[in-house]
């Protein structure tokens, strides 16, 4: 049995060198694809640019803009039984990316942003007997924002958390179930958060790991 997770940043480039981004470290995700492996679970991990090593025994998928990051997971979505979306994707992107490096005029710079996709959405919209494990980084009205994500990416549970987390070594979450509920109240390193979430997920959302996809 295979798990999709996401982990990083992605990065929306305004010419060939500056890009938006953000500060996500990826230790969330990772801690995830660890977890999972050490479950017994298949792992494809499909990652922003992060200072870290992936897991040994997961297949590992490198991106850079949301975009690339959609492609990646659509590849293989058909061949998971679920997806843990834990990166940090940027929302927006220049409309137009400059080509080579965009030099000072002396005057201001307008930027026009447009939306990326939403591969959670997306992936929510395609699956077929899959669970959707969503993350939510929420700092006002927080749980409201967060059941609007569950509802409207399709997800059968949703974590939410605070900026705090960001590039932190521990978290504190709350686990949402799709019918709105707390289903888990949890703080601690960010290895012992992603423990209990893939046992969460194994006992209501799968059952016991096997190799059947």
């Amino acid at each position: 049995m295979r798990f999709l997770i996401t982990a990083g940043p992605t990065r929306e480039y305004l010419d060939d060198v500056r890009f938006l981004t953000n500060a996500s470290s990826g230790r969330m995700g990772y801690a995830l694809a660890r977890a999972a492996l050490a479950s017994g679970y298949q792992v494809t991990l499909v990652s922003g640019p992060v200072a870290i090593a992936p897991p040994d025994g997961c297949d590992f998928v490198p991106v850079r803009t949301t975009q690339e990051l959609l492609e990646a997971c659509e590849r293989v979505w058909p061949e998971c039984a679920g997806v843990i979306g834990a990166a940090a994707v940027c929302d927006y992107r220049p409309k137009i990316r400059a080509t080579g490096k965009m030099k000072k005029t002396g005057g201001p710079l307008l930027l026009e942003l447009v939306e990326t996709p939403d591969v959670l959405a997306a992936l929510g919209r395609q699956k077929e007997n899959q669970f959707v494990v969503g993350f939510a980084l929420e700092s006002q009205d927080a749980r409201e924002n967060a059941l609007r994500k569950l509802r409207g990416k399709r997800c059968d549970a949703i974590v939410l958390n605070a900026p705090t987390a960001i590039d932190a070594d521990e978290n504190t979450i709350e686990l949402i179930d799709r019918h709105g509920v707390t289903a888990g109240e949890w703080s601690g390193s960010k290895t012992d958060i992603a423990d209990r979430l893939i046992a969460w997920i194994s006992q209501n959302l799968i059952g016991p790991a096997s190799d059947d996809l």
